[in-house]
């Protein structure tokens, strides 16, 4: 199933594209802001996004442009009849396609159903729960192989549970115990403490400057997360 997430501070335009959509048997996930929309999509497997334009907070532009720093899934523009100039500035940042208000709904399903196609197809977007892609780090669950920046990475079966939990959850911090509960399986690490010889070793594979991380952060006094530099 794919997920969709829609984006827009008018609650009932929210609300008429939910029952539109998971009539489809899409997924429906919401957000009222373009802070909101980034935060969801980072938290969520989101296949496809339906952005507005004018939001508070930050603007349905500023997202688009936000987010295809991080992720190359389809984003359609809603739009009203006035924002020809936002249109362009839109598709030129990185959205695919857009729907101006008020919108037809076999408009709208039709337009999501081309562009989720569209990237299948042209593998720009797989659905597979085991597959994690943020920034340039590229995990293969099933194929138990990582590349950074197209590069393969060797990782102890160790080194590996720990990143792929940290990448299952990016931004989420988990503390050195939560992380030894999850990978040790009473062998893998001889003690809470050697959580940090790991991640040290994690660092200096996948980490251009393992002393200045752009993936592996460390949250003093609470943990390690998981997230692309710059965020």
């Amino acid at each position: 199933m794919y997920n969709i997430l829609i984006c827009d501070d008018d609650l009932d335009i929210v609300s008429a594209l939910r029952i539109y959509l998971s009539s489809e048997g899409y997924g429906i996930f919401e957000a009222h802001t373009g802070r909101e929309a980034i935060e969801a999509v980072r938290q969520n497997d989101i296949h496809l996004i339906l952005m507005d334009i004018m939001m508070p907070e930050m603007d349905g532009i500023s997202a688009t442009s936000k987010l295809r720093e991080e992720f190359n899934i389809p984003i359609i523009l809603l739009t009203a009849k006035g924002e020809d100039t936002d249109k362009v500035l839109g598709l030129n940042i990185g959205a695919d396609d857009y729907v101006t208000k008020p919108f037809n709904p076999v408009e709208v399903i039709a337009r999501v159903k081309s562009q989720l196609r569209r990237y299948t197809l042209l593998g720009g977007m797989e659905v597979r729960p085991d597959h994690y892609v943020i920034g340039g780090v590229d995990l293969d669950d099933a194929g138990k192989s990582v590349t950074v920046d197209g590069e393969p990475v060797s990782l102890t079966p160790t080194e590996f549970a720990i990143l792929r939990l940290l990448m299952q959850n990016p931004g989420k911090v988990f503390s050195s115990g939560a992380i030894y509960a999850h990978v040790s399986g009473g062998a893998a690490l001889s003690a809470e403490s050697s959580v940090a010889v790991h991640i040290r070793h994690l660092r200096e594979k996948i980490e251009i400057t393992p002393s200045e991380p752009r993936y592996i952060k460390v949250v003093w006094g609470q943990g390690y997360k998981f997230e692309e530099a710059g965020k």
